[in-house]
């Protein structure tokens, strides 16, 4: 019986259209993959849109202006990048850091608002907004949520132990929350509030340093402290030109 060869002709041209779909598919699979990851970053840039609109809306139930936030979000990325950390790290905390007390639209009025001491219940409510803040943030898998929910949960701890929710101490405390503590307190000392004018540039340093290894990071402190006169001028250009929502919400990797 005769042996039947291989048609060479019809090899070549079968395995010219199996390369030529293969590449189509491949072509396909692609451009659906750049499809879903550019999907996935505008749900992502509109969760954070809102979450920082929620954020200004929280905030102007104790400034007025709003500008806190973003002066929070500026001066935070710059202390991460005096500190050493990547510039990837402070970029997101720039997005992150502004989200910090989002957990102060659940806190009544009469304490958020209070211009004297609170009581053990008062401070109780108050002590809660890091928790409220979390749970609006929620457990995302999205890296800067992520973060923005640890600096919500954290900001508040002590370097000493002494602060809340958890009591953390030390480097326990992630260094997004440390920073954005150290911030957040000097630039509300230096800022008009409800119940008091702000405070001079001198006096705001004067009291970090008597936090310092207290209720901050030292390391933190001594570098506000050596670029004070920087960190004054950045807080000084945003209340001159305060950032739009746009130079805070990008591309989320």
């Amino acid at each position: 019986m005769p042996v039947l060869m291989p048609d060479e002709h019809s090899n070549k041209v079968f395995d010219e259209a199996a390369t030529a779909q293969m590449e189509c598919i491949i072509a396909d699979l692609g451009r659906m993959y750049r499809e879903r990851n550019q999907a996935l970053r505008e749900v992502a840039r509109a969760h954070h849109d809102a979450l920082l609109r929620l954020s200004l809306a929280a905030e102007f139930r104790d400034d007025d202006t709003g500008v806190h936030i973003m002066r929070i979000g500026f001066m935070a990325e710059a202390l991460a990048l005096l500190a050493g950390q990547p510039r990837s790290f402070a970029q997101m905390l720039r997005r992150a850091a502004p989200m910090h007390d989002i957990g102060k639209i659940g806190v009544p009025d009469a304490v958020l608002k209070k211009p004297g001491a609170y009581t053990p219940e008062e401070r109780q409510v108050m002590n809660k907004h890091p928790l409220i803040g979390a749970e609006i943030l929620g457990r995302s898998r999205v890296p800067l949520f992520k973060m923005a929910a640890e600096v919500a949960m954290t900001h508040h701890e002590r370097w000493d132990g002494g602060g809340y929710p958890m009591g953390l101490a030390g480097e326990a405390i992630p260094l997004s929350g440390r920073i954005v503590g150290v911030v957040d307190f000097f630039d509300a000392l230096t800022m008009d509030r409800c119940y008091r004018p702000a405070l001079p540039d001198e006096r705001a340093l004067q009291m970090l340093q008597e936090q310092r290894g207290l209720a901050f990071d030292p390391k933190l402190v001594d570098l506000i402290i050596e670029h004070a006169e920087t960190l004054i001028a950045l807080r000084e250009h945003i209340n001159k030109e305060p950032p739009s929502f746009e130079d805070l919400v990008e591309a989320i990797d």
